[in-house]
């Protein structure tokens, strides 16, 4: 398994602090990202009657854990959020020609399952607008894929985690010509 390039490499081969830190994920974003897929976890099975029916909303601190409009709304926020970090980072990739980086396959499996999450997602979205019918077993369908896609995603995601799986392998490749 190739090892990401480390900051200090990204120094020697000439680049700025800046495209170094913006070809890594800093650590306050990947805490940010982290920290968005729990309320998003938490969110997505609080719209389902568990945490009320179990009594974990009784706990102190989780009462908003059984309200439905609350859980909905801080769902559709870090959907938002999401795709943002998604875009942000789709963006930095597509622009990267320097460093030449190559979507290693747990990314490409990860990327297709978060991809088919947010396909999913908003079928879902588009659903709970006014005149819009969909068949009632194309309802349960998507709120099923979009359930077994997310319990996929954090399987993979556990499993990337303990063996150490990157999503992108960097190669630099220096610029033509040279400084005379």
């Amino acid at each position: 398994m190739p090892t990401p390039i480390s900051r200090r490499a990204f120094f020697k081969c000439g680049l700025t602090p800046a495209a170094a830190a913006a070809a890594m994920m800093a650590p306050a974003v990947k805490a940010c990202y982290l920290a968005l897929l729990v309320f998003m976890g938490l969110s997505g099975f609080g719209q389902m009657p568990i945490f009320k029916r179990y009594y974990i909303a009784d706990l102190p601190g989780l009462g908003w854990l059984a309200q439905f409009y609350v859980t909905h709304y801080i769902h559709y926020l870090g959907a938002i959020l999401l795709l943002g970090i998604a875009a942000h980072y789709g963006v930095l990739y597509l622009a990267d020609r320097r460093r030449e980086p190559k979507i290693m396959p747990y990314g490409g499996l990860q990327g297709s399952v978060t991809a088919g999450i947010v396909v999913a997602g908003i079928l879902r979205v588009i659903k709970n607008h006014t005149g819009v019918t969909m068949s009632s077993s194309l309802i349960i369908f998507l709120d099923i894929l979009h359930l077994i896609l997310v319990m996929a995603m954090m399987t993979i995601g556990l499993a990337g985690l303990c063996w150490r799986r990157r999503w992108l392998k960097i190669r630099y490749q220096p610029e033509q010509g040279g400084r005379s």
